[in-house]
């Protein structure tokens, strides 16, 4: 549902319209100092603003309403709202009955028989990510890794001098791009994982797919791994200053998911943005005709470029549920 974790426990609330969306955060240790200026400098990573995002650009200023007392954690639940104030509903309303393709405007409304929050994409938005960066802070306090991810693919492009003209031509065209993240996490511990389902890999996806617009999430050799032999996937122990590792990492630092003491590397895919400027044609579901749509409204041409915060904030959640069961 909208809670996640064991003993390090986030439930997020909100939506992208609405006054304000927030996240609760649940075991965290006492002691951490803690303030809102300590969650800004990775929500400034995920700002709008910049070539190939969204012009809606929102003060995104946390307010801690309770977990905290005199610049350090209580041990009680931290609570954290972002208020909403840059919002233009009316772009929304003609996609009651005329929903997005690709988007969740359907299913949202046949989930929740049509009483869901349809502006800007209601629960579904990617704006509710804001609040999971500031959780992935707390968690990084939380775990001491270190968590750093980059974008290194955008609409198949890896070459980053051809970015800004691949964008400048699919803002033209009034399209979207997707792009891939890659994540490596150091620091990591060996033994952190709980066979069968609440492995390391299979709590890390489960998270990583939460985010809106995931497609595809593989650790490691990846997929490549398919079509490798055993003698070329398999991954021999050795000794670094005295710490066991492996030799090539080709697992991404879980086997039998369960940490190895390696760093852990996974990569993300992201779908392109579903609201495009881009006549197309899809269905009007109260009349039951193919119409034109042209999505209004301000969004990204390529979200995936405000996502690698988005991602290590995720993985840093899962990393410190885990730690914490140890």
């Amino acid at each position: 549902m909208d809670s996640f974790g064991n003993s390090f426990r986030v439930s997020i609330f909100g939506e992208s319209h609405g006054t304000g969306i927030g996240i609760v955060v649940d075991g965290v240790k006492a002691g951490i100092c803690l303030s809102a200026e300590d969650l800004m400098a990775d929500i400034l990573r995920r700002k709008s603003g910049a070539k190939g995002t969204t012009p809606r650009v929102e003060a995104d200023e946390p307010e801690i309403l309770s977990g905290v007392f005199e610049g350090r954690t209580t041990g009680s639940p931290i609570a954290i709202i972002f208020r909403n104030g840059n919002t233009r509903s009316s772009d929304y309303e003609a996609l009651k009955a005329v929903p997005r393709p690709g988007h969740a405007d359907y299913v949202a409304g046949v989930k929740w028989n049509g009483f869901n929050d349809p502006r800007g994409g209601g629960h579904f938005s990617g704006r509710i990510t804001l609040p999971v960066v500031a959780a992935g802070t707390i968690a990084r306090k939380m775990t001491g890794m270190d968590f750093r991810a980059e974008l290194v693919e955008i609409g198949g492009e890896t070459d980053r001098e051809k970015w800004n003209g691949l964008l400048d031509r699919t803002s033209r065209e009034g399209d979207s791009i997707g792009g891939i993240v890659e994540c490596t996490v150091s620091g990591v511990p060996a033994g952190l994982g709980e066979p069968f389902f609440d492995s390391a890999e299979s709590l890390l996806s489960h998270a990583l797919f939460s985010i809106p617009g995931v497609r595809g999430v593989e650790f490691g050799d990846g997929f490549a791994a398919a079509r490798m032999k055993g003698s070329e996937h398999n991954d021999a122990l050795t000794l670094e200053d005295g710490t066991v590792r492996t030799v090539k990492n080709g697992a991404g630092g879980i086997n039998g998911g369960i940490t190895n003491g390696s760093e852990i590397k996974f990569r993300v895919a992201f779908k392109p943005t579903s609201s495009i400027c881009r006549e197309q044609r899809t269905l009007n579901i109260r009349t039951g005709e193919t119409v034109s749509l042209n999505v209004p409204g301000r969004h990204d041409v390529c979200f995936a470029l405000r996502t690698p915060v988005i991602v290590e904030a995720m993985a840093a959640i899962v990393l410190a549920d885990l730690e914490a069961r140890r």
